[in-house]
This record gives C-alpha cells, sequence and structure tokens, in this order.
C-alpha cells in the first residue's frame, strides 16, 4: 500500500490561482470577494475526496513567505521587479488566508526572509529524510528541484483529478535531472522571476549541454569562461558539438550573471518540525468559513464533520 503523503501546499500560488480563475462576485458576509479563499481550501480538500490512485494525505503543511528574498534581489536588483502589485481585493483574502487554514487544524508555516518555495523545499526534505513521502501542491516549476523518489510535485487536472510529476516526468519535460534544475533555470531563464538566462539559449540547448557537461560550472569551465583572454577562442573550438562557438561566447561573456541566476535558482533549506499525522478538522472549518460569510463552504464541511 502506498503510504499517505505529506501534502505542502504553495498558498501564494493558490490564492493567485484562485482569484483570477473564479468569480469576483463570490462574496463574504460583509460583500468582499472571498473567491481566492475558496478556491485555495477547494484545491486542497480535493485532495481528500477519494478520486485518487492513492490514499489522501497525512496532514497538509500551509505555506506562504516573503515576497522576495532580500538576497535574492541583491545579486538581481530585477528579480520580482517587472511583478504587477498584489490588487487589493486579493491583499485582503490573503491576511484572512492563514487563520482560515490553521482551522483545518493544517501546519501554517512562513518565513519573513525566504519565500514560499524555500518553505516547501525545507518541508519536502524533512519529510523525505524521514522516511516520508510529500506532495508538493504548486505551479512553481522551481520545485521540480526537490522532486525525488519521495518526493512529487502534485499537477492539478480537471475533473478534479491530480497527477504527480516525478523524477521521470521532470526528465521528460526538462530533459535534465531534479538535481540540475537550478543550472537548467540559469541558462534557459525564468520570466515568473524576471531572469532572462543566457542569450540565445533556449530551453533545448540548456537541457543537451547539461546532460553533457552536468552542471552550470562545468559548462562555463567548458566554454572558457575562466581561461586567459587570448584562449577563448580555443576554448570554444575545444567545446562540445552542442556548445557552438556562438553559445560558448554567450556563456564567457554572462559567466558570473548566469552564476548569480543559479544561486537565485537555489532552494534554501531552514530548520522545520516534522508535522505528526493529522486528518482535517471538518467542524472547525466549518465555523470559520462561517464566520467569513461562505456559507456553502461551511454547510459542505458540517456535512464531512458528520460523515
Amino acid at each position: 500500500m502506498v503510504p499517505r503523503a505529506l501534502l505542502i501546499a504553495d498558498v501564494p500560488w493558490l490564492l493567485y490561482r484562485s482569484y483570477f480563475a473564479l468569480p469576483k462576485s463570490i462574496v463574504g458576509a460583509g460583500g468582499e470577494p472571498v473567491n481566492a479563499l475558496l478556491g485555495t481550501v477547494n484545491a486542497i480538500l480535493s485532495f481528500y475526496e477519494g478520486r485518487l490512485p492513492a490514499p489522501g494525505p497525512r496532514g497538509v503543511v500551509a505555506c506562504m513567505g516573503a515576497e522576495q528574498a532580500d538576497y535574492r534581489v541583491a545579486l538581481y536588483p530585477a528579480y520580482h521587479a517587472h511583478r504587477e502589485p498584489m490588487p487589493p481585493e486579493l491583499a485582503a483574502q490573503w491576511e484572512r488566508a492563514p487563520a482560515l487554514l490553521e482551522s483545518f487544524g493544517w501546519t501554517y508555516a512562513t518565513s519573513d526572509e525566504l519565500e514560499a518555495d524555500d518553505v516547501m523545499y525545507s518541508y519536502a526534505r524533512e519529510e523525505d529524510a524521514s522516511g516520508g513521502r510529500a506532495l508538493l501542491l504548486t505551479g512553481d516549476r522551481d520545485l521540480y528541484g526537490a522532486v525525488s523518489e519521495r518526493v512529487a510535485v502534485a499537477e492539478l487536472r480537471g475533473g478534479g483529478t491530480h497527477g504527480e510529476i516525478g523524477p521521470q516526468q521532470v526528465r521528460e519535460r526538462y530533459g535534465v535531472e531534479p538535481a540540475q534544475v537550478a543550472d537548467f533555470i540559469a541558462l534557459r531563464g525564468d520570466p515568473s522571476d524576471g531572469l532572462p538566462g543566457a542569450p540565445g539559449v533556449g530551453a533545448k540547448t540548456a537541457a543537451a549541454l547539461l546532460r553533457e557537461h552536468g552542471s552550470l560550472e562545468a559548462l562555463l569551465s567548458a566554454a572558457g569562461a575562466d581561461a586567459h583572454p587570448g584562449d577563448a577562442d580555443a576554448a570554444a573550438v575545444r567545446a562540445s558539438v552542442v556548445m557552438r562557438p556562438r553559445v560558448a561566447a554567450a556563456l564567457r561573456e554572462n559567466a558570473q550573471l548566469l552564476r548569480e541566476f543559479k544561486r537565485i535558482a537555489i532552494l534554501q533549506r531552514i530548520e522545520v518540525e516534522r508535522p505528526a499525522d493529522r486528518d482535517p478538522d471538518y467542524a472547525h472549518g466549518a465555523e470559520t468559513a462561517r464566520a467569513l460569510g461562505m456559507s456553502r463552504l461551511a454547510e459542505r464541511l458540517g456535512r464531512l464533520a458528520t460523515a
């Protein structure tokens, strides 16, 4: 039997996703939108509804964090700079999210210095090291770097079904190993974070280069990034079939920036405590939902509490 996984939820991603996907006409007691809160709770609850090939979660960790880690902005000031300000209607729901999620007995975890991705990564590594299974509920592909034989990324599909992205699926989608994801992001770039990557290097080329050279640092060395300027052309000639002279030149000219991109992409581990097994407290969740004016959700949770 497949052991129950710890579900680690990317709350910022769920809130944003739900806010823009669900009608703003879904309002609470005071007439304010609660669509982001409803969508977030429903996404997490769907893992308990018996439509999965695996048993429901052994518990939930709801993760939040800083909008951006200061050290990442220091490395590259344009990091996250392109993002639009949070809509006020979403910001109001953002503030209410922790109390609602905690009312279900779920672990709420955040960090003032690091981002939600880092908090999620930390719980995933702790679960892995303890011999458990972790399922990361997120749309952020940075967390493909956390995937292992015991850690997968949950894929939300239509009709209330879910899939899992494990090591093989990462290889199929990115063409690299999970341990190479930070190197891949540095090379290819990440538009969602404002990282441009290496000029002229797309996803296929980045993957091919990493498959051949193993890491960004080995790749930069092969391109002659640390060679004497007079030896640069010779380094390009010695480069692999994949690394054309044009690509080698782009890597040499942007070597320090690419190293900084990788440092930004590497997920940070903080000290966390492995949560105990705990099923949802539907009754308390119903009370909180009712207080927020989410009557239909409260009714549904009330039925689950007495089932």
